[in-house]
């Protein structure tokens, strides 16, 4: 592995999937040695992340809005007296939004709401010559709550991709719960809940929000499910109140990974690391290419470009721990690698990307071409920006509509149907030794028995 610059260099599959393309499980975690002084210092006693998670929880669970109050003076230096925001706010938030800002956030909205719009979400009944129909009922979910982080930065787009395809599927009541911090909230995530319709938002966050939408409060209703990245303490809440709730998943670091050949602008490819390491000093950003002379031209463009951009920092701890570049034999192989990492983000900046959806198994989003960046997927192209991480993308998809709905099977048998399938019914019930199914299933074929 090459150390000459802040984007290592690995050779081969083998050396790539034991070095960059190894993650870290969320039961690895390890505060860093700063975050475990803050928790000692708040909480009085050397604690886990996880421990102060559970505490939280508990405490709201039992006191509801004080806890919720108590700790965000702790923890966000806000005395709050309503955990509600007025509409007053929402308002005022979005007459300090600049035009140019207004126009981007409706933008963005009106394409995100079109790309859901298309997704097919809808009940059906097929009914039989018997007189019996089957179906399934699809019906959305009565309350959601979205969680808007407020860290490092704002990021009112991941409030709008959670928010829309909720109102597309119908959820009557969206509520949004987003930090305040020493005392004041976000304008542009306030006026981005304007804009996708949501007028219920409270000023709380941290495990102590995910808590009070879990659980309720006197101010808070309970929700049935909650959706939206956080800080790890967020993701360790959204784990425990799993069961009282659902969620959408278990946010990870944010990851991108670009398959690129000999065609590829050196130049582009190294923007798109970029932008992904700029995320979170946690982000991941690779590149996998058959090609020595592009990865090495890449890591002079990431050179060349980083010195001009504002989070510098972040980008250099970004890569140096978790970036990297992979020399691979060839295309075939480098889609092997990405199956078995599955990233969230898959940006194919090859010469004819359509050849390779059809062999991609496990992605969040693929993004095809080089006018496809990921960085335009987070904000205007339409499909939502929150998708699976950390692997997940196994076995689990982007926000979409049907994370916000549920489904009732419809069941109506007619007579000839009934008969025809009782005996095997009655088998499997005699089988599995439950007698009573098998005695109620007899009771219809017209008998005492």
């Amino acid at each position: 592995m090459s150390q000459e610059s802040v984007l290592p260099i690995v050779y081969g599959a083998a050396e790539a999937q034991r070095t960059v393309l190894h993650r870290q499980a969320l039961e690895e975690y390890e505060a860093s040695p700063a975050l475990q002084r803050q928790i000692e210092q708040l909480f009085g006693q050397p604690l886990t992340p996880d421990q102060v998670v559970a505490r939280i929880l508990a405490e709201v669970k039992a006191e509801g809005d004080a806890a919720v109050r108590r700790y965000t003076r702790l923890l966000d230096g806000t005395e709050l007296q309503d955990l509600r925001v007025p509409q007053e706010r929402i308002e005022l938030a979005w007459q300090h939004t600049s035009p140019a800002l207004r126009q981007a956030l409706e933008l963005a909205a009106q394409r995100i709401e079109a790309f859901h719009r298309r997704q097919p979400c809808r009940s059906w009944l097929e009914w039989d010559e018997d007189g019996g129909a089957l179906g399934q009922m699809v019906r959305p979910l009565r309350r959601v709550g979205i969680y808007a982080p407020h860290g490092r930065a704002p990021y009112p787009s991941s409030l709008l991709m959670a928010a829309i395809p909720a109102n597309v599927a119908g959820v009557p009541e969206v509520v949004v719960a987003t930090p305040p911090h020493n005392g004041a909230l976000n304008d542009t995530i306030l006026a981005a809940a304007r804009v996708a319709g949501v007028r219920e938002i409270y000023a709380m966050g941290g495990a102590q929000a995910i808590g009070a939408l879990a659980y309720g409060t006197a101010s808070v209703p309970r929700v049935d499910k909650i959706l939206g990245p956080g800080n790890i303490f967020v993701v360790l809440a959204k784990r425990r109140v799993y069961g009282s709730v659902d969620i959408d998943q278990l946010p990870g670091p944010t990851e991108t990974l670009l398959i690129a050949d000999d065609t590829a602008n050196p130049a582009f490819v190294a923007g798109d690391l970029l932008a992904q390491a700029e995320h979170d000093p946690l982000a991941t950003a690779l590149l996998l290419t058959p090609s020595e002379k592009l990865a090495l031209r890449v890591r002079e463009e990431v050179e060349r470009q980083l010195p001009g951009l504002s989070r510098q920092e972040i980008i250099r701890a970004s890569l140096g721990a978790r970036g990297g570049i992979v020399v691979v034999q060839d295309l075939e192989e480098a889609v092997a690698l990405a199956n078995a990492y599955a990233p969230e983000h898959l940006c194919l900046l090859v010469a004819d990307p359509w050849a390779l959806v059809g062999q991609v198994q496990n992605a969040g989003g693929i993004f095809l071409g080089e006018l496809s960046s990921e960085a335009l997927g987070d904000y205007v192209i339409g499909p939502s920006h929150i998708m699976p991480t950390g692997q997940t993308a196994r076995f689990s998809s982007p926000v979409n509509v049907w994370d916000f709905v549920k489904i009732s099977s419809v069941l109506a048998i007619g007579p000839d149907t009934a008969r025809k399938i009782s005996p095997a019914a009655i088998t499997l019930a005699e089988e599995e030794g439950l007698t009573a199914h098998a005695q109620a299933i007899r009771l219809r074929l017209g008998g005492n028995q």
